[in-house]
């Protein structure tokens, strides 16, 4: 019988550790692996802590039954530390930051990061650690998200999609710099450009970007069920990827294995996942870690060269999916981590 491995938290919503979660326990079903979601279970040969779990007695006695336990890390928190946030989100913030920490620095038999920036920063942060480590992108069902499909980017004008999953009034970096990209592409490049942002928008984000631009063409598709994402890709010119810092956003992977470009500043794991022609990185031009702002020109000046070489992109983001972000590939590193 194979061995029964544990998935904690059990996790539901929007985001990109739902979105593994699901991806990770579809490969290990298609393996006639066994999961469940209970730390107690007596059948449980190994646990992957998805961050972190607020059930450290239970974690605790399964190492004690010799339970391996395998830790996946993203980033931390730390946008609470350079802008002005409320006391309790802030408090949370940092606690879920100590509380990860703990189980990384004395629970965890192996770590996976997800990025090598990601293991850059929580060593830089909390110190390097003698158990274990590797670095294991996320993966993508290649053949659900593919290029392949009647779908095709206008032909009148450019789209730039912008794909999160909560957008609220402390989480607004993203939607800006895209609005003031396209604001730039329109008045200074004389460009048609329509944003298209796809997530979890509340009505006061959308005043503000109005604010920002008032005649910027917007098109708010809302959220939208993950089956109907590979449309939405391949009907697209260009991927803005809106997160600072981000460890391994899944957004890009899935973008790239649908055949859309990526468009990114440098920062985070972004230089690492998308390499010359799939896509574009470029530098922030400011100091990103205290939010300052950004450079839009030369954002801009990459857009117009994904707009203008689109196909070859195209075809060079499908490309480098299918080489380095294959789903079997990750389920399969994580296994040997969690049954080494």
């Amino acid at each position: 019988m194979k061995p029964q491995i544990c998935l904690v938290p059990k996790l539901d919503g929007l985001g990109g550790m739902v979105s593994f979660q699901a991806k990770f326990k579809q490969g290990l079903t298609a393996r006639n692996i066994p999961t469940c979601f209970d730390l107690n279970h007596p059948d449980n040969k190994a646990v992957l802590v998805i961050g972190g779990t607020r059930h450290i007695w239970q974690l605790w006695r399964a190492k004690r039954r010799h339970v391996r336990i395998v830790q996946r890390l993203n980033g931390l928190n730390w946008r609470h530390k350079v802008e002005q946030t409320p006391l309790q989100r802030s408090l949370k913030a940092e606690l879920n930051n100590q509380l990860i920490a703990f189980i990384r620095r004395f629970l965890a038999d192996a770590i996976v990061y997800q990025s090598e920036f990601s293991q850059w920063w929580w060593n830089r942060v909390f110190g390097q650690i003698s158990i274990p480590t590797q670095v294991t992108h996320n993966g993508i069902d290649l053949a659900q998200y593919n290029p392949t499909g009647p779908e095709q980017p206008p032909q009148d004008h450019f789209r730039i999609l912008l794909v999160e999953g909560h957008m609220t009034a402390g989480q607004t970096w993203g939607l800006e710099t895209a609005v003031l990209l396209a604001g730039f592409l329109k008045e200074m490049h004389d460009l048609s450009v329509e944003l298209m942002v796809v997530g979890d928008v509340s009505d006061a984000v959308k005043a503000h970007a109005y604010a920002l631009a008032p005649r910027q063409w917007i098109n708010w598709v809302g959220v939208v069920p993950r089956t109907e994402i590979p449309a939405l890709d391949r009907a697209a010119h260009v991927l803005f990827s809106a997160d600072l810092n981000a460890a391994c956003p899944n957004s890009v992977i899935e973008s790239m294995a649908c055949g859309l470009p990526i468009l990114a500043y440098d920062t985070g794991a972004l230089k690492e996942l998308v390499p010359e022609g799939a896509g574009a990185v470029v530098p922030y031009g400011a100091d990103y870690w205290q939010l300052e702002k950004s450079r839009i020109e030369p954002l801009a000046q990459a857009c117009i060269e994904i707009f203008q070489n689109n196909a070859a992109y195209r075809q060079g983001a499908r490309l480098h999916a299918e080489t380095h972000f294959r789903l079997d590939a990750m389920v399969e590193s994580y296994l040997e981590a969690l049954v080494p």
